[in-house]
């Protein structure tokens, strides 16, 4: 039974829209994956806190070359972005 809700924005729909079905799939299995726990990593769940100075805090979810960028609130996972790796983080500063 998942513990959490994933929630996508709006911005994140649009950015899963542009990628190919396969890496649409594979996005999507792997933000499932965080109803169960959204704050350690595990086998197939490369998860870190990003150590940015933010309330909530962010985390990121490594899904081969992309990154999904999400907060927890209460029992709701908020996806805010899926980025490719080469994007880095300077766009959160």
């Amino acid at each position: 039974m998942a513990k959490y809700r994933v929630l996508l924005s709006e911005t994140t729909v649009s950015q899963l829209n542009l990628l190919d079905i396969k890496q649409k799939e594979r996005i999507k299995e792997a933000l499932r994956n965080l109803r169960q726990d959204p704050f350690h990593s595990r086998s197939g769940a490369d998860i870190r806190k990003l150590s940015f100075p933010l309330n909530p805090p962010l985390f990121r979810l490594r899904i081969g070359n992309y990154r999904a960028i999400y907060f927890v609130v209460k029992r709701e996972v908020k996806v805010t972005e899926i980025i490719h790796r080469s994007k880095g983080y300077s766009w959160l500063g």
